[in-house]
């Protein structure tokens, strides 16, 4: 079992006093003083990562010790405040445990800049992650007429002002290779409504955060949508490796 040396990046103050292994319903109560957004799902989760290592009881059920809540306050903090990958924040709680000293990025600003696509009155939107038809062109390597039969049944959708997000140069370029298998824009749609479906999952997750008053909380939520969809498509590859599989 690993733990967070008092006074080092853990100690929050969240754990219990009592000092007992609780479960992780109360594991959840208390770290929602501090992080509201939490769930038992993303606990779960960051034990799958090896985040912590809960003990289990004969019946499986999870047990936690006041230094396990206290990494997870650490894994938490680290994430809303900094902004750190899973394995950045594992790699500097394990160097603390070594005694090792550990420095931190600079806090992430709380300022309204965190919080894309929310622009005072009179404002510009940043439109850096945008590129114009003929750059998407030139850079998925395609003409015209490509470009608008996938256009024509939603794998690439344009912005109001005639904009593409960067992200369709790559889908661009995959339908492309997966036009030389003989997989045509048609065949394609499945695979569009799954992703969408998908995205609809993520957004049930972070929606609760988006609308908190806190503007960290709220710019985490951008964090978590990107790791759900990191994971989703992880998912999604693994499942189809394993349908392929099964197939005689």
């Amino acid at each position: 079992m690993r733990h967070t040396p008092k006074g080092g990046a853990g100690d929050s103050g969240t754990a219990s006093s009592a000092g007992k292994p609780v479960s992780i319903g109360t594991v959840l109560n208390q770290l929602r003083e501090e992080f509201p957004e939490v769930t038992i799902s993303k606990i779960r989760f960051l034990e799958a990562e090896g985040l912590v290592e809960p003990k289990r009881t004969p019946s499986g059920y999870r047990k936690f010790t006041p230094a396990d809540v206290e990494r997870l306050a650490s894994v938490l903090r680290m994430q809303r405040d900094h902004y750190l990958p899973l394995k950045v924040i594992r790699e500097h709680l394990d160097a603390i445990e070594r005694g090792e000293q550990v420095t931190l990025p600079a806090p992430a600003a709380p300022a309204r800049d965190l919080i894309e696509g929310v622009p005072e009155a009179g404002e510009e939107v940043p439109t850096a992650a945008r590129i114009g038809r003929a750059e998407l062109l030139a850079a998925a390597e395609v003409d015209e007429a490509a470009l608008a039969d996938w256009e024509s049944y939603g794998l690439i959708v344009p912005h109001a002002d005639g904009g593409y997000d960067i992200e369709a140069v790559t889908v661009a370029k995959l339908v492309a290779d997966l036009g030389r298998f003989g997989l045509e824009p048609r065949h394609l749609r499945v695979v569009k409504a799954a992703a969408e479906r998908e995205a609809g999952l993520v957004e049930q997750v972070v929606a609760p955060l988006r609308r908190h008053r806190n503007p960290q909380t709220r710019a985490h939520a951008e964090a978590t949508a990107r790791e759900l969809a990191t994971l989703s498509v992880r998912l999604h590859a693994a499942l189809v490796q394993s349908a392929l599989r099964g197939r005689p």
